[in-house]
């Protein structure tokens, strides 16, 4: 899916007006699977309509994406009933199209940031003189911070995220298909983007759909809502709300709220040496896993990923690491996992925690590693090892030195407890965005570690899904595990957070 019809189409010309979109008993089945992923599908979109799309973790939003998207050849899965844009084969109607997927790295195709937004234009062959004023124009639209040469290397998820959401908007496409557009971004940045897309279809002259699990601030921008279930589509009636995630949730050792933005009552005080944020815990005692002064400078850039930081990861407590995107998140979370050395400054483990001595988590053996830190990527897909969603979650203990009945005994809970046991034997790389998530997560639970550092770990997930992972980590802080997870889900801050620290 990195080709150029992949990315924004390879058209010679650009469209004129709105598409229509039409379906008729659509149903998808993968090659890898006997269940199908979509099944009578019946939906109308005229020209011009915004539609919002819901359903479960797991329903076919993202699949009912990609076969209107046209990016489903028929090697890679089987489709039946019929489905159009503008009366023609999706396949053909490529260059009508703006699509920004789950996961933005699949659609990135140039190495600096302009070039990526020109890529689409270029394709369709318009002249130079006006590629460039509509990527600046687009860019802005995205609330981007940088120039045209930043390194696509160098961003974070939800820089990517707005990235190729600028070249899906820079083509003025007829049919915009947008699949969980703010899932990686903060509050704020979703803000903007949720503004950008409704300038750009403003005129009516876009078809919009969009996937959110955050559905209540796109209702008012869109005509309907309608919901992908087991058989087909449902749609919601005129005022329709969804039930708030938390509504009568209870969690083992019960919560803490610890708010932003004034910090008041946290265990947070700033004010670091040079203007540096100077985070830091008011006791260390009891910490698992303590950084001081962590900072870190990728290789070919001057400017930090992560400004210097003091943490400390207390046993049996909850830190929310929060922050606008590109902050240096995730590169705490590499850090404060032993994944990555740290540039400046020290991370150390409790003594307790030590292996053969050594406090230094990144100087660790995996073997070491993976019993007494347990990590969850931005890029779940990132960390997967083997071919069957069984297979993931027994290699972790099998490793560690659990015996086989012991392993697949843990591995069949958490399959059954995070909705997974339909696909233990499927290939991890199959499942939809939130199913590798949950997956994630089950792999970094796998072995009981003493320290989870989680990143976004709740991205992509309804609200039945979204409780159960999150009464999973209140299990483990009740059992005494230091917990640290990166988030922009104020949600998962309020009900679990003991403490948060604001990049």
């Amino acid at each position: 899916m990195r080709s150029a019809p992949s990315r924004r189409g390879a058209a010679a010309s650009e469209h004129v007006g709105p598409a229509r979109v039409t379906a008729r008993g659509l149903a998808v089945r993968h090659a890898s699977r006997l269940a199908w992923a979509l099944t009578a599908v019946d939906l109308v979109v005229e020209p011009g309509e915004r539609v919002l799309v819901t359903g479960a973790s797991g329903a076919g939003k993202s699949t009912l994406f990609a076969v209107l998207a046209g990016l489903l050849d028929p090697e890679a899965a089987e489709v039946t009933g019929e489905l159009a844009v503008d009366g023609a084969d999706p396949r053909a109607a490529r260059d009508r199209l703006g699509l920004l997927m789950q996961d933005p790295d699949a659609q990135l195709v140039m190495t600096r940031a302009g070039d990526d937004v020109a890529f689409g234009l270029e394709n369709a062959g318009l002249p130079p003189a006006e590629i460039w004023p509509r990527v600046d124009a687009a860019l802005a639209a995205v609330g981007w911070r940088y120039g045209r040469d930043r390194a696509t290397q160098a961003l974070s998820g939800g820089e990517k995220q707005r990235l190729v959401l600028a070249g899906a908007l820079a083509r003025r496409p007829g049919l915009l298909l947008l699949d969980e557009p703010t899932a990686q971004l903060d509050p704020a940045g979703g803000d903007v983007v949720r503004e950008a897309v409704t300038r750009a279809v403003a005129g009516r002259r876009t078809t919009l759909l969009v996937v959110d699990h955050d559905a209540a601030p796109w209702l008012p921008l869109v005509d309907r809502v309608v919901e992908v279930r087991d058989g087909g589509l449902v749609e919601h009636p005129s005022g329709w709300r969804p039930t708030p995630r938390t509504a009568g949730l209870a969690l083992p050792g019960g919560s803490s709220l610890i708010r932003s933005p004034d910090h008041r009552g946290s265990d947070l005080t700033n004010g670091g040496a040079g203007g540096a944020p100077l985070i830091r815990s008011p006791d260390h005692r009891g910490a698992a896993v303590v950084a001081d002064g962590a900072g870190f400078t990728y290789r070919g850039t001057t400017t930090p990923a992560l400004a210097p930081v003091d943490v400390a990861l207390p046993a049996g407590r909850v830190t929310a690491v929060t922050g606008s995107n590109g902050t240096g998140k995730s590169t705490l979370a590499l850090l404060l996992a032993g994944l990555r050395a740290p540039g400046t400054g020290t991370v150390l483990a409790s003594a307790e925690l030590a292996a053969r001595g050594e406090r230094r988590p990144h100087r660790w053996r995996a073997g070491e590693l993976v019993t007494r830190i347990g990590s969850v990527f931005q890029q779940p897909e990132h960390q997967f090892l083997t071919g069957r969603l069984r297979d993931e979650l027994e290699l972790g203990p099998l490793r560690s030195g659990s015996g086989s009945a012991a392993a697949r005994a843990g591995a069949e809970e958490l399959l059954e407890r995070l909705g997974l046991t339909p696909f233990a034997d499927a290939n991890p790389f199959t499942l939809s965005g939130g199913q590798q998530r949950r997956l994630s997560v089950a792999t970094a639970l796998a072995t009981a570690p003493r320290v989870l550092v989680l990143d976004e770990p709740t991205f992509g997930q309804d609200a039945g899904t979204w409780r159960e992972l999150v009464t999973l980590l209140a299990e483990q802080r009740a059992a005494g595990c230091a917990v640290c997870t990166v988030t922009h889900d104020r949600d998962l801050v309020a009900v679990l957070a003991d403490a948060e620290i604001a990049l």
